[in-house]
């Protein structure tokens, strides 16, 4: 593994991640293999916080010094609603995954629209402009999904959600955001589920459908397709349950690993300012998911 460059201090700078439950995240382990890299003496540091403590706690790790933290599931829409100072970005996602200090307390970005943009050019080789989308899961990071492919020229979107209230929730936001994109939802209870996936040039699973080995797929083989593209954002396994099940299809796989890796670095980006070591965050992340070759 990446060998540690400073010890704890008085001087040493926190950052952390926060969700609930936070067991699965990678994030530590890339994020402290690019400070480690860039030979700073920081720690970057995963916490278990309810969403109903999250304004509390943000407030102490700002009065405690912590120099940004990044946000998982389910706290990206908790944030948004507790932060007055936002970005562009997390202003139109309506989530917050990423908080930068300022002396006035906390801003909050959104990084996972340019880090999901960036992974499809890397997996893929494509991007949303000009294809038919299919999200399933509308929350903060399916939200953020949908509304870039939106505004990245997508034709048509289609939501599905188990709370289809939040899924016309966030196709509201596409018309209003994007008003020449085709938005549709549909129930994942509803017999059509499977023929408006099937209609789809770009399915992305983006429920936490897959955290478990055990799951069963988000969509069965039946809604893919072998000329499909088909994201999956869990990340912790180098094949997720819906990958299998799509790739048994034909269609061409990836899993959330690059977008872990692009959002990261962004969000590295805005913290330290510096130019971020990609490379070693991949590497670190790689090892992590896939084994193999310790990273040096």
């Amino acid at each position: 593994m990446t060998s540690q460059t400073t010890s704890f201090s008085g001087k040493t700078v926190p950052y952390a991640v926060l969700g609930h439950p936070i067991g699965h995240t990678l994030s530590p382990i890339m994020h402290q293999a690019a400070l480690d890299h860039l030979k700073m003496n920081a720690r970057y540091l995963a916490f278990d916080v309810e969403p109903n403590r999250l304004p509390a706690v943000m407030d102490a790790m700002h009065d405690m010094g912590f120099n940004g933290v990044n946000l998982t599931v389910p706290l990206k829409e908790v944030a948004f609603r507790a932060l007055t100072a936002l970005d562009q970005g997390a202003a139109r996602l309506g989530a917050v995954n990423t908080l930068v200090r300022t002396d006035d307390g906390w801003r909050g970005h959104n990084t996972d629209g340019d880090g999901f943009i960036a992974a499809l050019h890397e997996a893929f080789a494509i991007d949303p402009a000009g294809r038919s989308v299919f999200v399933f899961g509308a929350g903060g990071a399916g939200r953020a999904v949908a509304l870039t492919c939106a505004v990245n020229g997508a034709h048509r979107i289609v939501l599905a959600d188990l709370d289809m209230v939040r899924a016309r929730d966030v196709a509201d936001e596409i018309r209003r955001w994007s008003p020449e994109v085709a938005v549709d939802c549909v129930a994942p209870s509803d017999p059509a589920l499977r023929t408006t996936a099937q209609e789809a040039d770009l399915i992305v699973q983006a429920s936490p459908v897959g955290m478990k080995p055990d799951d069963t797929p988000a969509l069965a083989t039946a809604a893919f397709h072998d000329r499909q593209y088909v994201y999956d954002l869990v990340y912790m396994f180098p094949e997720t349950v819906t990958m299998r099940a799509a790739a048994s299809a034909g269609a061409r796989t990836a899993n959330g690993l690059g977008m872990l890796l692009h959002q990261g670095a962004l969000a590295l980006r805005l913290w330290t300012g510096v130019e971020i070591p990609v490379d070693i965050m991949r590497n670190a992340l790689e090892y992590a998911v896939y084994g193999g070759q310790p990273p040096s």
